[in-house]
């Protein structure tokens, strides 16, 4: 696995707001620093759904981190295990797979996530900020249910990855679990499952823009035209949808902090009017 060069290492753990230092990167380092990519790097999927889809090598998933976008599993979880190979930290990547809300059987791990494991401070962790509201810090590698910010997230033997892992989500959370399988994983293990669901028509990522991330006392997502809040201590969740163009870029550039600002007017408006056209068919057809 290559590390990042010293500039652009320098420059993604300036945008975390993290003086982390080479070498010395003990448990309680590994903790804040996923915990400040969360808040920081949103997860989203808005080139995807604009149809220019960024590629997932890891240096250039770093390149887009620093320039002020986010992305997804591939993009946020291959930069950050970039960023933690530099820092010295002894990481691993896995195929892994996510059960979504609407999925009703899990997939196993069948790569549509990227897995990460971790070794520091004599212990072993699962480190994640590819799901945007999955656990604000790493969870050590130990059977059981973990308690973090008013969520459990429970991890156990994979019964579908022989030798892995199977991380549960909280019960408020967006997802319902993933399967991680046991062996190291190359990012061109990812390539095919990439390519499908950044260019799929059928694809969720391709239908829906998404923006997702932690707060102090929870999380927000921003999925096509709806804004919702979430209290992870109380599961108690605020919608509100979104109708112009304006309040949502404004969302997208000025709450969640992502540099879209460059695009052209004329790509503003095209996203938009998928976004709406989109919310409104969801709306003909009787939201759930």
């Amino acid at each position: 696995m290559a590390a990042l060069d010293d500039s652009l290492a320098g420059a993604y753990l300036e945008r975390l707001g993290i003086d982390a230092r080479r070498g010395e990167v003990d448990a309680a380092t590994l903790a804040e620093l996923q915990r400040a990519h969360q808040a920081a790097v949103p997860y989203e999927t808005i080139d995807i759904a604009r149809g220019a889809p960024p590629g997932i090598d890891p240096a250039g998933s770093a390149r887009r981190i620093v320039a002020g976008r986010g992305g997804y599993c591939f993009h946020l979880n291959g930069a950050f295990s970039a960023l933690l190979r530099w820092l010295g930290v002894d990481i691993t990547r896995h195929v892994a797979g996510v059960q979504g809300r609407s999925a009703a059987e899990p997939p196993g791990a069948n790569g549509n996530h990227l897995g990460l494991t971790a070794r520091t401070g004599g212990q072993q962790w699962l480190v994640d900020v590819g799901t945007g509201d999955g656990p604000p810090e790493p969870l050590p590698l130990e059977a059981g249910a973990h308690k973090q910010d008013g969520c459990t997230f429970t991890l156990g033997p994979s019964p579908l990855a022989p030798a892995g892992r199977r991380l549960e989500h909280d019960p408020h959370g967006s997802w319902i679990l993933f399967d991680v399988a046991a062996e190291p994983a190359e990012m061109d293990d990812f390539a095919a499952m990439h390519e499908k669901l950044s260019t799929d028509p059928e694809s969720g990522f391709v239908r829906i823009a998404t923006v997702m991330r932690r707060t102090d006392s929870g999380a927000e997502v921003l999925r096509g035209c709806v804004l919702t809040e979430t209290e992870t201590a109380s599961g108690v969740s605020h919608l509100e949808d979104v109708r112009s163009s304006d309040d949502w870029w404004g969302l997208v550039i000025d709450r969640f902090g992502l540099a879209y600002g460059d695009l052209a007017p004329s790509e503003r408006a095209s996203l938009w009017r998928k976004v709406r056209d989109t919310h409104e068919t969801w709306d003909a057809a009787g939201r759930p």
